[in-house]
């Protein structure tokens, strides 16, 4: 681009090279709504099931139905971070990426030496164990072309007890 701007206005005042762009329109980041003659594909030209639009808050949303970190039901809705899906058809998944580990605390191997040294009994106190369970629990779910995951750290050995309930019950909303 070596030429000035053709379209810029003589009165604007700054020399400005390139085109002009109309005010409010965003020149980067994620694209708002595509134009209505624009019709999203996935892989080999299939297409995407139409996009729901966001429900706005106070128009029959009501309570969130269900929760799992980021994602939110409420209505008919799936409300994620990248925006609505339908509730209708969609696909959950869990992953549990958590660990519980077992071992002896330190503290009970110091009164094990402690408690040896004055009677043999000291040696019960190595059979004291604590759990500790690290590690996160992955929730994905599909729907109307769009995909979202999330983690849910995992607190402890039950945690994906709760998780898979709380999955079971937005399958069978979905339905």
């Amino acid at each position: 681009m070596s030429e000035p701007n053709p379209y810029k206005a003589e009165d604007s005042g700054s020399y400005e090279w390139g085109p002009g762009q109309p005010a409010g329109t965003p020149g980067y980041g994620y694209p708002q709504t595509p134009p209505p003659s624009y019709q999203p594909t996935v892989a080999a030209g299939v297409p995407v099931p139409p996009q729901h639009a966001p429900m706005p808050v106070g128009a029959g949303a009501g309570a969130p139905l269900l929760s799992l970190g980021d994602i939110t039901v409420v209505g008919d809705q799936i409300i994620t971070p990248a925006g609505a899906m339908p509730l209708k058809g969609a696909v959950w998944n869990a992953m549990d990426m958590s660990r519980t580990e077992e071992k002896i605390p330190t503290v009970a191997i110091v009164l094990a030496i402690i408690f040896f040294l004055l009677c043999l009994l000291g040696l019960l106190f190595l059979l004291m164990k604590e759990k500790q369970t690290t590690g996160f629990i992955q929730v994905t779910v599909t729907s109307g072309g769009r995909h979202h995951a999330t983690m849910i750290p995992a607190t402890g050995p039950d945690t994906i007890h709760w998780v898979m309930g709380q999955l079971n019950y937005a399958r069978s909303l979905s339905v």
